[in-house]
């Protein structure tokens, strides 16, 4: 992991443990090891730390969402394959869940902005598999189904009491079934 890298995963937690305007840059600084002043080598601000931090991972989240889709033809297995990937996010990222609820008014306003672009193709590409796989769903309906998903995969920083694969399980499980697709049946082999 690189000095940048290390930079935002450390603000992650810290902002998601103190909130944003708990932290300062000195606090960011000593938690990776650097002074305070350090930070400003790789970032213009705590702002640009936030604003970096949130916009990344909405670019990685519609990235690896449209791979998933462009990997499967039938729209079930695209929505099985899109919840598995969010599935790991909320349980690997719990930090970053919490930074975007709390923090999101901290959040600079074009950054705010690329933010809601990049989570609006998100819902919509998943509105789409939903329309795909529910013929005649309108798209508000479509769209709707989406962030129900995501708010049930994305309470895992208050969810998560079982250990990881059981929680893994549960979490696909109840998606898949609030988007009105099948699990995956495991053939044996």
């Amino acid at each position: 992991m690189g000095r940048r890298e290390q930079i935002l995963d450390t603000a992650a937690g810290l902002f998601a443990a103190r909130g944003f305007h708990g932290v300062s840059i000195a606090d960011l600084g000593a938690a990776c090891g650097i002074s305070g002043p350090a930070i400003y080598k790789h970032f213009a601000s705590k702002d640009a730390v936030l604003a970096e931090m949130l916009v990344s991972i909405s670019e990685e989240l519609l990235r690896l969402g449209r791979e998933r889709v462009a990997a499967h033809d039938d729209p079930a297995d695209a929505l099985r394959a899109l919840v598995d990937r969010h599935t790991d996010f909320a349980l690997r990222q719990r930090s970053l869940i919490v930074v975007q609820d709390r923090d999101w008014e901290s959040l600079p306003g074009d950054a705010r902005e690329q933010v809601r672009t990049l989570q609006r193709a998100y819902v919509d590409l998943w509105a789409a598999q939903l329309q795909r796989r529910h013929p005649g769903t309108g798209l508000d309906r479509a769209r709707a189904m989406a962030h129900v998903a995501f708010g049930l995969l994305n309470s895992t920083p208050h969810s998560v009491l079982l250990p990881e694969d059981a929680m893994r399980e549960l979490l696909s499980s109840m998606a898949l079934a609030a988007l009105g697709v099948e699990a995956a049946v495991a053939h044996a082999g």
